[in-house]
């Protein structure tokens, strides 16, 4: 063994040609600052569309509320002729029911007074279904 020689392997003349070790990635898409201004951007274009959104909505509202005072008259009129409807079938059922007591005046006010008084759901419905009287006062109910 000691007469057997190693030998060492050695560069070729000239050295090894050069590696290239850098990352070398091509750019992609856009840089930070016109990102920055696109975002910029967007957001004063979705401003823009909100306040301009947001008076056309406020115009809306207007012409609804106007709309709404204006028929405020007919409802309330049609509410009227209704209850005055529903007060006379009362009194007619009235006369009828009491017919026979002596002193009983159909018609009589308990109030002490000479005004109008809106009459209550009770004195309005009380000759009615308890299902009217549900909906009068509470509106559209399913479980009523």
């Amino acid at each position: 063994m000691a007469g057997s020689k190693v030998k060492q392997d050695m560069p070729p003349p000239g050295g090894y040609s050069a590696f290239d070790y850098k990352r070398n990635l091509p750019k992609r898409g856009l840089s930070g600052y016109s990102l920055f201004g696109i975002g910029i951007g967007v957001m004063v274009f979705g401003y823009w569309k909100l306040f301009k959104w947001n008076r056309e909505r406020r115009r809306l509202q207007i012409e609804e509320m106007e709309a709404r005072v204006a028929l405020m008259p007919l409802l309330q009129a049609e509410k009227d002729r209704r209850y005055l409807r529903l007060m006379r079938e009362n009194l007619e059922e009235e006369a009828i029911v009491m017919k026979d007591v002596p002193g009983w005046k159909v018609g009589e006010s308990v109030f002490n007074t000479d005004r109008w008084v809106t009459p209550l759901c009770e004195e309005l419905f009380n000759l009615r279904p308890r299902k009217e009287l549900h909906h009068e006062r509470f509106g559209f109910v399913w479980y009523v």
